[in-house]
């Protein structure tokens, strides 16, 4: 009873006594000029639209005279003259009972249930924890899969980048993740996705088990790109309300790639020229910013283990997006069409992933296992046309013998399940220990 009047106190006490109020000067498309806020107005800050539209907008533009708004939906129904509240930056007041619930970029409730706002507000757009006092990766954690475990080890703190194109099982390999990986709370951010998988991933690919720690957000497709956006940075500040509390944090965001289409669509109607394949020069420092607020925190709070999805379209790893967060993260998992249309999940393409958490997160016993298992999976890829076409005749290479002979074990151990690292390691090293 008492944190429920703390609670209610504080959501009272953050009410506005007073609004300034502006009037639309002009309508175009999705972006309206509004006069009478320019003294007040942020880029970033939200507005209110008066009348019964209940619409909302972020300003994404000052000039002298006139604020430049996007609106979260379509214009119709505005007009000249009409009143626009400024409600200043938008925050979010997360709270431990959002564990198990779904809720939309602007921290409303998206399962019928009423959503209890915390005690304390936080801003979306924070800074990440200071270089100098973050702390260093932490130990390796158990994942559920042998192959996490081992090759391809996640430790406390890393972020990883699960590249993959359209229907090859990354909803899943995220959802086992939520269900299994070591960590405190799960935050799910679902950027762009149809309603309809929404639900789906929530109600079957989650699941109870999965939701039970989890606080999940979701913006879908036909929501407008300031929401999509506002969605993923919701999600970061959730996670880091919970980092703050010493807790370790799983953040998943499906996908990374919608927010930065989100962005773009933002940018270019500011006014901000394209010129990376369609993307503002602004992509990058946004991808960056975002990323860096994942990671080891400082000392006395927790961590955020960061998986976010890359979209891929035709395996073109070097298109803008996927380019630049390879270049930002602390890893990246490849998975493959071909991988998945044979049968193989998580139908992770091992030679084309990489953990940056290696070597220092595996004894120097251990990476000599891994290193054993590239080799072994790089020779048989080196030679597997010649051998599939039956051109290589046994007994003319032992190392491509030997790795002829290995290729069907390491392949189904990337798909095994896992009760645990030594469990993994274990069972790693008693297929390479095998005879011809």
């Amino acid at each position: 009873m008492m944190r429920s009047l703390d609670l209610l106190t504080a959501s009272v006490r953050r009410s506005p006594v007073q609004r300034r109020v502006g009037r639309i000067q002009s309508l175009q498309s999705n972006a309206v000029a509004v006069s009478g806020l320019s003294d007040i107005a942020s880029v970033g800050d939200t507005v209110e639209f008066g009348s019964d539209t209940c619409l909302l907008g972020e300003v994404v533009g000052v000039s002298g005279e006139n604020v430049r708004i996007l609106v979260d939906g379509p214009v119709s129904g505005l007009r000249i003259g009409q009143a626009v509240m400024h409600s200043g930056a938008f925050r979010i007041s997360p709270d431990e009972s959002w564990l198990g619930r779904v809720i939309d970029g602007d921290a409303n409730a998206l399962d019928d249930e009423p959503l209890v706002a915390g005690g304390e507000e936080v801003g979306l757009y924070r800074p990440p924890p200071l270089s100098t006092t973050r702390r260093p990766l932490g130990g390796r954690l158990s994942t559920g899969y042998a192959l996490f475990n081992t090759i391809l080890p996640i430790t406390r703190g890393q972020r990883i980048g699960l590249f993959s194109g359209s229907g090859v099982g990354k909803s899943s390999l995220m959802a086992a993740f939520a269900r299994d990986m070591d960590a405190d709370v799960v935050v799910i951010a679902l950027i762009g996705e149809r309603g309809r998988e929404v639900n789906q991933f929530i109600q079957r690919v989650l699941g109870k088990k999965g939701l039970k720690r989890s606080v999940v957000v979701a913006a879908t497709s036909d929501q407008s790109a300031q929401a999509r956006r506002r969605a993923a940075f919701t999600a970061m500040a959730v996670a880091e309300h919970f980092r703050d509390r010493g807790q370790h944090v799983l953040l998943m965001l499906d996908s990374i790639t919608r927010l930065a289409e989100a962005h773009r669509e933002i940018a270019t109607s500011s006014g901000e020229a394209a010129s990376m394949r369609g993307h503002p020069p602004s992509m990058t420092s946004l991808l960056a910013g975002f990323a860096e607020r994942a990671g080891p925190g400082a000392d006395g709070q927790g961590d955020i283990t960061a998986i976010f999805t890359v979209l891929v379209s035709g395996s073109d790893m070097e298109e803008p997006v996927a380019d630049t967060l390879r270049g930002l993260l602390d890893g990246h998992v490849v998975l493959s069409r071909e991988i998945a249309e044979r049968g193989r999940f998580p139908a992770v393409d091992i030679l084309q992933s990489v953990s940056r958490s290696l070597p220092e997160a595996a004894s120097a016993e251990e990476n000599q296992i891994i290193s054993l298992a590239r080799q072994t999976l790089s020779t048989y890829e080196e030679s597997e046309i010649m051998v599939r076409s039956g051109l290589y005749q046994s007994g003319t290479n032992a190392d491509l013998d030997l790795a002829i002979s290995l290729f069907g074990p390491l392949d189904a151990f990337a798909s095994e399940r896992s009760d645990g690292i030594p469990d993994a390691f274990e069972r790693l090293t008693s297929i390479l220990t095998k005879a011809v």
